[in-house]
């Protein structure tokens, strides 16, 4: 039966390898592979696994095509729902989502959503891509601030409607955090991230790099003087998080987002570019989510002693299970239930070490989790010489302050209703910029939210 067959572990590089080089660390799945998985599928009358999905991919359907070899047929299922299968496949939690509602994961391991995905979109890539059905053009303009994930999915699904749709994007290349966040070990630039985002160009989507909204252009003077009739700010929440603790002025510190974006975006790991880029040889990471895995596994690759300090334990570490395992793999080392309060320097004003202090769970906190408190005469150092705070992030307030009626909330965050719509009319937004740091895919789901609003808004005018 076919629950009762193995779920298929994907192909991956050896740990002590991988942790030499920026080559992706997963190969996949191949054709076999893939259609054994997809065999494992009990398509479910009711699918749990499309309503735990933010962009309700048609999983039965698509992982019954893989199953019968019509690998086009399943590209152009998912095709259906999401323009970047090839990335969700690789960086979506899909075990708290998807996969963690798959009803055969109740007794048996759950099918491999992910991976199956991952090879829909890499075949759909390397065989020409799937042509969408794009409506006539329907005359209306609509802007899309930010090039990231929410942006993108906005964008496609406007294009397939008959919009003509332009991206603005302040980075020179198109892709927000899939481009400049994500490590290429996890999510390579050329091979996928660009190649995906040719696919929303193909849909007739413009994209307009180096304009930064709120100086370049504002929302204001792209409804009032450009001719757009509505603009979606998905502009993600790029602003990092310190802990305003003694020493974090001195040189070797870092945001995980200055370190993730110069050595992605600028590629300061490849041999032939001459971006500089500092790790040091003992280097601290401080916080336990995605982001400080991916910043943690460079630091490793860029020749540094890696250790992530984490004030709570291993059990409520926030980033993805297979991240904090490959982490481990790879020699990072772990310091649980450890705060920093002190950064130390020398003469010179460079970092020589982190003060720390040992933490012990106490009474769960306002959101289950329970709270760390401090364990008294504890605190020890730890020697190093960089330190990368991997804290969270928040919207940029660059687009709220020039924006005239745009209401933010305490976090700084754009307030919009579960359709995207904000306090002004015909503005509209989502992913990060809303929520603040959150998935790939939950950007995705309230892109593809906000496109509908913005099409039944534009129509009801």
């Amino acid at each position: 039966m076919a629950n009762r067959i193995p779920r298929v572990a994907a192909r991956a590089q050896d740990p002590k390898v991988r942790a030499t080089n920026f080559e992706e660390v997963s190969y996949g799945y191949n054709a076999e592979e893939a259609q054994l998985e997809a065999s494992r599928c009990l398509n479910c009358k009711n699918p749990r696994c499309v309503g735990a999905c933010p962009v309700n991919v048609k999983i039965p359907q698509f992982i019954s095509k893989v199953a019968a070899g019509d690998f086009a047929g399943a590209a152009a299922v998912i095709a259906e729902d999401s323009s970047l299968p090839a990335i969700c496949g690789r960086v979506c939690p899909q075990e708290n989502q998807c996969e963690g509602s798959c009803v055969l994961g109740v007794k048996f391991e759950p099918v491999a959503i992910g991976n199956l995905e991952r090879f829909v979109g890499d075949w759909s890539l390397e065989n020409g891509g799937i042509e969408a059905t794009v409506a006539p053009s329907n005359g209306h303009k609509v802007a899309i601030i930010g090039s990231g994930p929410s942006g993108l999915a906005c964008a496609s699904d406007l294009a397939k409607m008959g919009y003509e749709v332009t991206i603005f994007e302040a980075l020179h290349r198109p892709g927000g955090v899939l481009e400049y966040g994500i490590p290429e070990f996890r999510l390579p630039k050329s091979k996928v991230v660009a190649r995906e985002i040719e696919e929303v160009k193909a849909l007739g989507v413009k994209f307009e790099t180096d304009v930064i909204a709120g100086r370049t252009i504002t929302v204001d003077s792209l409804l009032d003087k450009e001719g757009f009739e509505a603009v979606f700010i998905g502009s993600g929440a790029g602003l990092p998080r310190f802990m305003n603790i003694p020493g974090e002025q001195l040189n070797g510190v870092f945001s995980a987002n200055e370190f993730l974006t110069r050595n992605n975006l600028m590629k300061a790991y490849r041999d032939d570019y001459d971006t500089p880029i500092h790790a040091g040889h003992k280097l601290v990471v401080v916080g336990g989510g995605n982001v400080a895995m991916d910043a943690a596994r460079t630091a490793l690759r860029l020749g540094a002693e890696t250790t992530i300090v984490y004030r709570r334990t291993e059990k409520e570490l926030p980033a993805r299970k297979e991240e904090v395992h490959h982490a481990m793999e790879e020699g990072i080392k772990f310091e649980m239930l450890t705060n920093p309060v002190e950064i130390l320097g020398d003469e010179k004003g460079w970092v020589t070490g982190i003060k720390c202090i040992r933490m012990e769970l106490g009474e769960p906190d306002a959101s289950g989790r329970r709270a760390p408190v401090e364990v008294p005469g504890s605190e020890f150092v730890i020697e190093t010489d960089s330190v990368i705070m991997a804290l969270g992030t928040s919207p940029n307030p660059l687009i709220s302050r020039t924006t005239e009626g745009l209401e933010i909330n305490r976090r700084g965050c754009i307030v919009a209703d579960e359709v995207g719509q904000t306090s002004r009319q015909g503005v509209f937004a989502g992913g990060d910029a809303v929520t603040g740091a959150a998935t790939v895919i939950l950007a995705m789901g309230a892109g593809r939210k906000a496109a509908a609003a913005i099409d039944s808004y534009i129509k009801s005018k």
